[in-house]
């Protein structure tokens, strides 16, 4: 009877028990550096996100966080390095619209599983984009750009962060819905591509207000109009693309993923840390000042964010017809 009773207590002590390696984990978490991949080049949405939130987590968790930049292939490229990394909650990833919903719907065998390789931490930002142009062009509305456009058919360049990027996807819809044809230019990353734009290779570019947020400030560019399907907060002033072309509605957000396979408590510990340093006054205000909308929320909030937008530009795609060879 004894040694049933003791083997009974054995087993019952077994979950807790075997909980005990994560709990331990946790407790000792971070104790070396933590390195944030960021599939953009320096000065794009998510490098310029990742650097500040990489500077508030450094500071609140005792230990370095390090953007790493892999640029490419609208993100590909990196979210293959973050998916393989180790998931002891040293590799942090950057996800961006791009990799969660726009690659799955115009490419068959992606090195990644975008359903089951990450594990959602939380979401960092939202934007509708905002479209710019060369300030040689006499446009100063979208009217007057898709105008100009239908003048000279095929003649107009328009440049993104990369092939299936939300600023190729945001293309497409205007040469879709404005009836116009202008030739996608990809570039790794919004920071060069708008680099471009301002030397007049290419005539525009729809990306998001952080990366061209201070050139439009600085008149490098000129800013005629946002993409969401309301006028954006940070940019008031702006009228939307469909005040003049009905139904055109395009955004992008980025958040925080880590490898599938990490210890729920580091996910707990790491989300935590992320929604505590977006709420901070100077962050909120930094973001917002770029035109974009601070996120936060949970893991699994924001795992429920990522299927309805999955769904929402997925619809989007099939009526562009990008797809991407493999």
């Amino acid at each position: 009877m004894k040694l049933f009773q003791r083997t009974l207590l054995s087993l019952l002590a077994l979950p807790a028990l075997l909980a005990l390696p994560g709990a331990a984990i946790a407790q000792t978490y971070p104790d070396k550096p933590i390195r944030l991949i960021v599939g953009d080049a320096p000065g794009g949405s998510p490098d310029t996100l990742g650097r500040l939130l990489a500077q508030r987590l450094s500071e609140s968790m005792g230990q370095p966080v390090v953007v790493e930049n892999r640029p490419g292939a609208g993100g590909l490229l990196a979210a293959d390095l973050a998916a393989k990394a180790a998931p002891d909650g040293y590799t942090l990833f950057m996800n961006t619209t791009t990799v969660w919903a726009i690659l799955p719907a115009v490419k068959k065998n992606l090195p990644y599983d975008p359903l089951k390789s990450f594990v959602p931490v939380t979401r960092v930002a939202s934007t509708s984009n905002v479209l710019v142009i060369n300030t040689s062009l006499p446009a100063t509305n979208v009217a007057e750009l898709v105008k100009l456009a239908k003048a000279s058919p095929g003649k107009f360049n328009y440049a993104s962060a990369g092939i299936a990027s939300p600023a190729h996807l945001a293309g497409e819809m205007l040469n879709l819905l404005a009836d116009i044809k202008m030739t996608h230019i990809p570039y790794k990353g919004a920071g060069p591509a708008l680099l471009d734009v301002i030397a007049g290779t290419a005539q525009l570019i729809i990306t998001s207000p952080i990366a061209a947020g201070a050139h439009m400030t600085s008149g490098r560019v000129r800013a005629l109009a946002t993409t969401g399907p309301q006028r954006n907060p940070g940019l008031p002033d702006l009228p939307t693309i469909a005040e003049t072309i009905p139904g055109y509605d395009i955004s992008q957000s980025w958040g925080i993923t880590v490898p599938a396979g990490t210890p729920p408590a580091i996910v707990k510990t790491l989300s935590a840390e992320f929604v505590k340093a977006l709420n901070l006054p100077d962050t909120r205000e930094r973001i917002l000042r770029t035109g974009a909308v601070p996120g936060g929320g949970t893991p699994e909030e924001f795992d429920a964010f990522i299927a309805a937008e999955r769904t929402r530009l997925g619809e989007v795609i099939a009526k562009t017809g990008i797809v991407l060879a493999d």
